[in-house]
């Protein structure tokens, strides 16, 4: 048992706007928990950074949000979680949830034994994705396939764009010529381009996000550490950007799908 209110918030971050997939799914299922969400816009992508980068931003945000009294703290992002969640863990006394790509879900889906990954380049080379498909895939083809440039049309709001179908037909069509029956998202940012993807793939592949499991393990780990937030009425939500560019503003805005304040992330 730790030394925090039920009532202090839960801080999530991810590298840009990709984790309010995972945020909203917080929501819809704790919807008393206050939540402060950063989106590290100015950094993104940290798939294009050093690991030493990302762990230091990480522990930068980490660090501006336990000053906020957080009580438990959620890595919005593949890649942070790679990089950094394990340091974290180490260095706060506070629970720490992690992201992972839904090898585990994947698998007990794929009725033809071949499912698909869609991550940035750091996701797929890391060896968190690796030791996942050791331990609940040893008899189910993965392909890993990376992204790059995807998560960058989210930012841009560029969600159903010519450019942006033409990179998903290019990710997606060499894993159905394989025959992949079920493709994970392993990026925050692709639960957005959901119906895009869809519409491209087929309705007969089955799309896997990694918002609900997050935030229902988020459940989990509240509950056993007694500080689910009992209140009935609705919990507030802060969002944070570390950009200055009205575009992330406005693209803040429109994912979220609400008239929301956003204020700036200064560190």
């Amino acid at each position: 048992m730790i030394n925090s209110s039920n009532t202090n918030a839960i801080g999530v971050f991810d590298s840009g706007m990709g984790g309010l997939s995972v945020l909203r799914e917080i929501h819809q299922l704790l919807p008393s928990e206050n939540l402060i969400y950063i989106a590290d816009s100015k950094h993104a992508p940290y798939g294009d950074r050093s690991a030493q980068h990302v762990q230091h931003r990480c522990q930068q945000i980490a660090n501006f949000l336990l000053k906020k009294k957080i009580k438990t703290l959620v890595v919005a992002c593949n890649t942070a979680t790679a990089e950094a969640v394990d340091l974290l863990r180490k260095q706060l006394t506070i629970p720490v949830v992690g992201l992972e790509p839904a090898i585990k879900s994947g698998v007990k889906m794929s009725k033809t034994g071949v499912i698909g990954v869609l991550a940035t380049q750091r996701t797929i080379e890391s060896k968190r994705l690796t030791s996942l498909v050791i331990r609940h895939a040893p008899h189910t083809k993965v392909l890993a396939q990376p992204c790059p440039g995807l998560m960058e049309k989210v930012e841009a709001n560029h969600l159903d764009c010519y450019d942006t179908r033409q990179l998903i037909k290019q990710y997606t069509v060499p894993l159905l010529e394989q025959h992949v029956d079920t493709i994970i998202l392993g990026c925050t940012h692709y639960p957005f381009l959901n119906n895009t993807i869809q519409t491209i793939v087929g309705r007969d592949i089955k799309l896997i996000e990694t918002g609900k499991p997050v935030a229902r393990q988020l459940q989990r780990i509240l509950h056993q550490w007694q500080l689910l937030n009992s209140s009935v009425s609705l919990g507030h939500i802060d969002f944070y950007n570390s950009s200055y560019l009205p575009q992330h503003k406005q693209t803040m805005q429109q994912l979220w799908d609400k008239e929301i304040e956003i204020k700036p992330f200064l560190i």
